[in-house]
């Protein structure tokens, strides 16, 4: 089968994948559709450090091919998102609602795929950028059907990691003060995440000005080109309730820190290189601001997927115009181009 490999030099499109049955809690996958998230590029330039060789992606969905033993609550037939959570369930994180700090999900990829008899890793337990994947049941979540699989694709990354920032890690209130620092995937869905909480003044900064019209359809109220300077006081004039980095930039970091209001908080989403180091005034501080780290939108996939594809019914949350362009797998390294260069939202590749 068709899959996107990196061996640690290039990735690759390659035709010649294996992958093993499932076995019990075990969920294999037929991949409709897959985003191309730029946490994938970071691990073609080494921003991620990943165990090599892999087969690369994590935002996709797809239709159930066969489940392993024990399996109940998704069937062969089912059109379901996938999340990157491996969660064990059984751990005082994942009994305490918080699956994304299981400790037996984070750092253990596993090697369901093969390629002339070497194992290969997957890559956020997940491998979205193969014909077929295996994954844990609870990461396979039930949509209805009548989600195009191209936007389906985009809720197990891209909208739980944005969307789930604002509702879940940073709890946004009505009538809170929102800057969003990056509008690209990530940004879009921390911009329409505040839309939805309510947010009363919702600030969108990107250096690319061709991102305004894409913000302020997602619920951006103002659009900057830059975080410097006074532009967002003479909007904010006490600063932002919360600030959102969006890019990974600890330049950035330094701005989204200092926007802040007495009692704001900085949230952070952008992955600088895992070595980077940030700065701030300590003092700054004293008035009871925050500064959030947040891994993948604090989610509860079963939980999470499931409200967003009702509010995507609602015509609330907008996952169709998240997708700028798809691409058939083939096409994996103009995908790679026209999202390294934010040419796109969110490129999908399809097979």
């Amino acid at each position: 089968m068709r899959g996107v490999v990196f061996d640690g030099t290039r990735a690759q499109v390659v035709d010649d994948l294996e992958i093993r049955d499932p076995g019990p809690g075990e969920v294999l996958v037929a991949i409709a559709a897959a985003g191309l998230c730029h946490s994938d590029l970071s691990v073609i330039d080494g921003t991620i450090p990943f165990p090599v060789p892999v087969v690369l992606g994590h935002e996709g969905a797809g239709v159930v091919e066969a489940v392993g033993a024990g399996v109940g609550h998704v069937a062969p037939g089912d059109h379901v998102s996938l999340s990157t959570l491996a969660s064990c369930g059984a751990c005082p994180d994942c009994g305490r609602g918080r699956p994304t700090m299981c400790r037996k999900a984070i750092g253990m990829p596993g090697r369901p795929f093969a390629r002339g008899g070497r194992p290969l890793h997957q890559f956020a337990s997940n491998s979205a950028f193969a014909e077929r994947t295996l994954v844990k049941a609870v990461q396979a979540v039930k949509i209805p059907r009548d989600i195009p699989l191209t936007s389906a694709a985009l809720i197990g990354c891209g909208v739980l990691t944005g969307v789930g920032a604002v509702l879940n890690r940073a709890k946004v209130a009505l009538g809170d003060t929102v800057v969003v620092i990056g509008a690209g995937g990530i940004g879009l869905n921390v911009l329409q995440g505040a839309r939805i909480a309510g947010a009363s003044v919702v600030v969108a900064v990107d250096s690319n000005p061709a991102k305004e019209a894409a913000a302020r359809q997602f619920g951006a109220t103002h659009f900057l080109t830059s975080a410097e300077g006074d532009a967002v006081r003479e909007i904010l004039p006490s600063g932002a309730d919360h600030a959102f980095e969006c890019v990974g930039s600890t330049a950035l970091i330094r701005q989204a820190i200092d926007l802040l209001d007495r009692h704001g908080q900085a949230v952070l989403l952008g992955v600088p290189a895992a070595t980077a180091e940030a700065s701030f005034l300590v003092s700054s501080m004293y008035l009871d601001k925050s500064i959030l780290g947040c891994r993948y939108g604090s989610s509860r996939p079963q939980q999470d997927i499931a409200l967003y594809a009702r509010l995507y019914a609602q015509g609330r949350l907008l996952l169709d115009e998240l997708v700028t362009e798809t691409y058939p797998v083939e096409d994996f390294a103009k995908a790679a181009d026209d999202a390294h260069h934010g040419r796109v939202a969110r490129g999908v590749l399809t097979f």
